[in-house]
């Protein structure tokens, strides 16, 4: 018998373990995996594909002469021995260290009145502080030419210095660059223990002591964010330079002037490939910052709320007021402008220049183009984004392919607008491909649209899935509930708000963008903010305002609808949760 025991022991035992394969086996096949597996799989293609294959076609592009011919690095060779290239990257930088600079302490300084003072008229200087987000980013080039151009109401503010040039180009990119370093600043800023404060107070620590050994060093990562940023956003925008910058060059409009004037595809190439890189240090340090960033703020941290202060809510009232004028100013005079029958001659004011049939062959097309493009990059967008996120975040298998499409989901960041539309060139204009056909299409601008503003979509997707308790899914999982019916009965419910955030986010983005999609657009698919770029070129400013106004108008519309609807959403969310 003893003999017997281990014959049969060893007979059982792979049995066993076969019998634990195959239902791990069949756990791996289960429905929820395989819908998981799937929509991996096909996001992975998707990304490769529309990603990855323009930027390496733009980089083999670059290393070919126009007709196609292997040619190394000559192109680059050539590019680098021109003066004219040297004096571009000079330009770029200066214009760069400049804006991001006066944005940093603009923004800084207006975050810390919203977040760390008693001032009165807070959530009124929070909208107007977001305000120039909701503007194409050639609205400011048009105001700055009704304000400060050679026919400008206040020319004489700039004592015979031309505004076509520096002096424009830095005033246009601080504005549009405003609102991004505020929120990233005043979300930095917020997240403060009270608990410091109160330290330094019983230890009569001064108000400017207290601001450089507590406030400063726990907003620093926040800040240093927000330059990388406002850097990233002034060396890859042409919109602003390209109305008002005249004849000072910069990279950006290299690009444009390469590929649309000259037809000199290598060279545009060349250029966005040298583009690329400020672009990739400063995505790679801002990495770099989010890994050294440690929370502020835990369980046992006290929130600050900032006691009264004459003197410096006085001050910070002056300056949030004198921030807000400017950017009324610059808005109100593109409005303003748009209404003016021809300026500065005729100054009658009317809806002349609304009636965009008198000034173009496409009328009101472009406008309902970019309406059309917005909706569809909202809808399909955020559908792509959340349920990528959430197969990231919340998925059960192929954890390797889950690593691999969060790194791809990340790269859209680090990539300019004119890169990724040149890119699309590259990779779609050729007759070997056979997605060729959606060059020129409605179709491709919503990919291009969708692809670069990706990742911020995916960040907020990801931050609310976080906050989903982990139980649920394993809750589901043990009572043998589908994990699809989970995410549409529990998952979207509460995560609505976030959903609705990157809706509007890729709707105004879709309607204000203009340099991924300036290379893409067919005759019937002109988008509105090429429009404006258009007519601007053409010398029709007036008309030119009134597109970027309208722009402009149904951008502030759509976020006026989100702050209500967020609120109605937020409330039930809050409600669902407590149930």
């Amino acid at each position: 018998m003893a003999s017997i025991l281990p014959t049969h022991a060893t007979a059982v035992l792979p049995q066993k373990t076969l019998t634990t394969k195959l239902t791990l086996f069949r756990h791996s096949l289960s429905r929820d995996n395989l819908i998981l597996a799937t929509i991996l799989i096909l996001l992975t293609i998707g990304m490769s594909v529309f990603i990855l294959a323009p930027l390496f076609t733009m980089l083999l592009k670059s290393l070919q002469s126009n007709s196609g011919q292997f040619i190394g690095l000559s192109n680059f060779r050539d590019y680098f021995s021109s003066s004219a290239m040297w004096q571009s990257l000079r330009n770029t930088l200066f214009i760069g260290i400049m804006v991001t600079s006066l944005v940093s302490v603009l923004a800084f300084g207006f975050a810390y009145a919203l977040t760390r003072s008693g001032m009165p008229f807070k959530s009124l200087f929070n909208v107007l502080g977001s305000a120039p987000i909701l503007a194409p980013s050639l609205l400011p080039g048009i105001s700055l030419i009704y304000l400060l151009g050679n026919q400008g109401i206040a020319k004489d503010i700039l004592m015979g210095h031309s505004v076509y040039g520096p002096i424009g180009i830095t005033i246009g990119l601080t504005f549009w660059c405003f609102p991004h370093a505020l929120m990233i600043i005043k979300t930095s800023l917020r997240t403060s223990d009270a608990r410091l404060y109160e330290a330094a107070q019983a230890l009569n620590t001064s108000p400017i002591k207290t601001f450089f050994i507590i406030t400063l060093p726990g907003a620093k990562y926040g800040l240093i964010s927000a330059i990388i940023v406002v850097f990233t956003l002034v060396v890859c925008d042409f919109c602003v330079p390209k109305v008002i910058g005249g004849s000072y060059n910069i990279l950006a409009t290299d690009i444009f002037k390469q590929v649309v004037g000259q037809q000199n595809f290598s060279m545009g190439a060349v250029t966005s490939v040298i583009l690329l890189i400020p672009a990739l240090f400063a995505f790679g340090a801002d990495r770099w910052v989010q890994k050294k960033q440690k929370g502020l703020f835990d369980s046992r941290s006290v929130a600050y709320i900032p006691q009264k202060n004459i003197i410096r809510d006085t001050l910070c009232l002056l300056f949030c007021t004198v921030i807000s004028i400017a950017i009324i100013t610059i808005i109100g005079m593109a409005i303003y402008g748009s209404f003016v029958t021809f300026w500065p001659w005729n100054l009658t004011i009317s809806l002349h220049n609304y009636n965009f049939s008198q000034f173009s062959t496409d009328g009101w097309q472009p406008y309902f183009n970019s309406l059309k493009l917005g909706t569809l990059v909202a809808i399909i967008g955020t559908v792509t984004v959340f349920i990528g996120a959430y197969c990231i975040e919340k998925g059960r298998c192929l954890g390797p392919l889950r690593n691999l499409l969060q790194m791809l989901a990340i790269v859209p960041m680090a990539v300019p607008g004119m890169v990724l539309g040149l890119g699309y060139i590259f990779f779609f204009n050729t007759g070997d491909n056979p997605l060729s056909m959606l060059y020129g299409t409605l179709t491709i601008l919503v990919i291009n649209t969708v692809v670069h503003y990706y990742t911020v979509g995916h960040m907020t997707a990801v931050t609310a899935l976080k906050q989903l308790p982990a139980e649920v899914e394993a809750i589901s999982a043990s009572i043998n509930l589908p994990q699809y019916k989970t995410f549409f009965k529990v998952t979207v419910p509460v995560c609505a708000p976030a959903i609705l955030e990157i809706m509007v986010y890729l709707f105004i983005n879709a309607m204000t963008t203009t340099s991924a999609i300036v290379f893409l657009y067919g005759a019937d698919t002109m988008p509105a903010s090429v429009s404006v770029l258009n007519m601007d070129d053409a010398g029709q400013t007036g008309p030119a305002a009134a597109m970027a106004v309208m722009i402009l108008l149904t951008a502030a519309l759509v976020k006026l609808g989100h702050i209500g609807i967020g609120y109605w959403l937020e409330t039930h969310t809050q409600a669902w949760r407590k149930r």
